[in-house]
């Protein structure tokens, strides 16, 4: 995609509010050079770090490099972008990481394309020229991750993990946030999708961590959990599809345990293995159930998405300041 020309970006900053929301956990050695990054490109923009309970300096030196610093207790990023998406009222809301990894100067283009194109999300696509900024596992993760969302919601996202954005306010206000950890990255995506939001996603540098910053991300364990969620939206978001496969699944390994007593009662006319006999019928009828099943909730869950896009509808993009 073409970006306009961000030149005229600061005139902006004069008619909309934005804010800058930075979660943090134990980012003393990269939170002043975020902070101070964001208010030389943003200079009008509220810069608020929100510190979930850090056991080093990293809410005094947000302080005195000049961010607005508040505190969420609950730990895990999605409790804190939560607290950050209900408490910040603003026009344009930047979530970015505290720990130094993402190009600030790339906000311009960011903030310019919600702008001219009226959209609700721009995600940063992270591209890293130092092949040490990526670990392996976070990128063969972030690679499945995302293609697995491509396949069920839509294929508007290649980073589905990433760490800065730039929102509308409509957007953020009808985001619910159940997530509690790193798997928020996903579910903000999920609800762009879900609700088929303007979006759109442009290439930003991904820098390594500066030496004595370390990630809180655990490759395995955090994929798990993240992977979970994505399965939990699909039933919950795509019924029809989650239990048709169970369906699907079902009504196989019925039909392969069946065959062997088929097959010896056109040769006897005996069953001699009826407790199997009752699991195929037992399995199938529980095929049948979940096809239903999901018919049902495909129903419930399209009445739920249209309330979810006329409240989505109701908030205004932006709100200019008088």
């Amino acid at each position: 995609m073409k970006l306009p020309d961000n030149s005229h970006i600061l005139s902006y900053n004069e008619v909309l509010k934005i804010a800058v929301l930075i979660p943090c956990l134990n980012e003393e050695s990269t939170i002043i050079k975020v902070v101070l990054d964001f208010k030389e490109v943003l200079p009008n923009a509220d810069i608020f770090v929100y510190d979930n309970n850090s056991t080093d300096s990293t809410a005094d030196v947000a302080r005195e490099s000049g961010a607005n610093v508040r505190s969420e207790l609950l730990k895990g990023k999605g409790n804190v972008v939560r607290r950050m998406f209900a408490d910040i009222e603003s026009d344009i809301y930047v979530l970015v990481d505290g720990d130094d990894t993402y190009c600030a100067s790339d906000v311009r283009k960011m903030i310019d394309t919600l702008i001219e194109e009226q959209l609700d999300m721009v995600n940063a696509a992270r591209v890293a020229e130092d092949r040490l900024a990526f670990r392996p596992g976070h990128q063969i993760g972030n690679h499945i991750l995302t293609g697995l969302v491509r396949i069920f919601f839509g294929k508007q996202f290649n980073d589905l993990l990433s760490g800065f954005r730039v929102f509308s306010r409509r957007f953020v206000k009808s985001f619910p946030a159940l997530s509690s950890g790193f798997e928020i990255e996903t579910e903000l995506s999920v609800h762009a999708l879900e609700l088929r939001m303007k979006v759109a996603e442009i290439e930003s540098i991904y820098n390594t961590r500066p030496e004595g910053s370390t990630s809180k991300l655990n490759t395995v364990r955090d994929s798990l959990v993240i992977l979970r969620l994505i399965l939990t939206l699909i039933k919950e978001e795509r019924p029809f599809q989650f239990f048709s496969f169970v369906s699907i699944i079902l009504a196989v390994i019925s039909v392969l345990l069946s065959l062997p007593i088929f097959y010896e009662y056109i040769e006897t006319g005996l069953v001699p293995r009826f407790p199997t006999a009752i699991l195929c019928s037992a399995l199938m009828i529980l095929s049948f159930l979940s096809f239903y099943a999901g018919l049902v909730l495909d129903t419930i869950t399209k009445a739920r998405r249209e309330i979810k896009r006329l409240h989505y509808l109701q908030l205004p993009i932006f709100q200019a300041r008088e």
